[in-house]
């Protein structure tokens, strides 16, 4: 699972200043960072069997911050 900057404590402080963020949420689709119950319910499916056909791949969660 490669996800962008998921809002852990520590990221929210590092990314809490506009300054900062704001370049890099004009470049992710949805605007706005990953909360860390997207990056576990990631991680849940990978670990269930609804994913038992799924292998040898990176899943990006990133908000389409790679497709734009």
């Amino acid at each position: 699972v490669n996800p962008a900057v998921t809002l852990t404590p520590m990221a929210q402080k590092a990314w809490s200043d506009p300054a900062k963020s704001g370049p890099m949420l004009k470049r992710i689709p949805l605007q706005r960072f990953i909360e860390p119950v997207e990056a576990a319910r990631t991680i849940a499916y990978l670990l269930s069997d609804d994913s038992s056909m799924v292998n040898g791949t990176s899943l990006t969660v990133d908000g389409g911050f790679q497709a734009g």
